[in-house]
């Protein structure tokens, strides 16, 4: 096989599979029914052909028939009147029609005959277009079916696919939020064991914890001072200051 040749065939089964991709079966298959229709319009208007021409057959061959009684009757008349010769013109030419009407009758049978064949084609024409339009009506809607079924089953791939990405991301984001969390509780651990400064804690904090535990010291003194004057009748009567140093009678005189 030549380079060209080859060239030529691959491009044609390209060319057939670019078809094959962009064809809708139920449109070819409209088309055909289409053009059997046209078929079958042609086969009738041949056989309406045909029946005209045998009608124009036998109407001619009733006005020859016509004319050839008339002449009959006029070569009687001519007889009866005694005129021989035009009684024979009139015979004559009734003969002449006689032999016209011989050949419409063989025209009239070849019409006949082929307009019977031409029914005969029609009718079974009619049929097979009929038969083809009822399976044609069966493919396409099998086929309407198969298409229907193939898309859902690509949107069902389609939603399988957009599950597994939905679930991917799900998964991503779970572990973004459990990373989050673990993240947040190691701060708070931090900030617990002060390792890190809480920044939402006041400055003065360290100063006011100092004045607590000096405010706690006083407590105690005067805690003291209390228990040692109910203990006797000469105990220290009550706290000067609130510093835990007591006070004598004679200082109060």
């Amino acid at each position: 096989m030549g380079i060209a040749k080859r060239i030529s065939s691959i491009f044609q089964a390209k060319s057939n599979a670019a078809l094959d991709r962009i064809e809708d079966p139920r449109q070819t298959l409209d088309l055909s029914y289409e053009q059997q229709l046209e078929n079958l319009t042609k086969v009738k208007r041949a056989v309406a052909d045909v029946a005209t021409a045998r009608k124009r057959v036998e109407i001619q061959a009733e006005q020859l028939k016509g004319q050839g009684d008339k002449l009959a009757e006029q070569a009687k008349q001519a007889l009866a009147q005694g005129n021989e010769p035009l009684a024979r013109e009139a015979l004559t030419r009734r003969e002449a029609i006689a032999a016209q009407l011989k050949d419409l009758d063989t025209q009239h049978a070849t019409i006949v005959d082929q307009e019977d064949k031409l029914t005969a084609t029609a009718q079974k024409l009619q049929t097979e277009v009929e038969a083809f339009r009822t399976k044609k009506e069966t493919i396409k809607a099998t086929y309407t079916a198969a298409e229907a079924s193939a898309h859902v089953s690509e949107a069902v791939s389609g939603i399988s696919t957009s599950m597994n990405d939905a679930g991917a991301a799900m998964q991503r984001a779970q572990d973004k939020v459990a990373q989050m969390q673990a993240r947040s509780g190691a701060l708070d651990e931090l900030l617990a064991s002060g390792a890190l400064t809480d920044l939402t804690a006041s400055p003065n904090d360290d100063i006011q914890a100092q004045l607590d535990a000096a405010g706690g010291s006083n407590v105690d003194a005067q805690l003291a001072a209390l228990k040692a004057q109910m203990s006797g009748p000469d105990a220290p009567a009550s706290l000067a200051d609130g510093t835990g140093e007591t006070t004598t009678a004679t200082e109060e005189a």
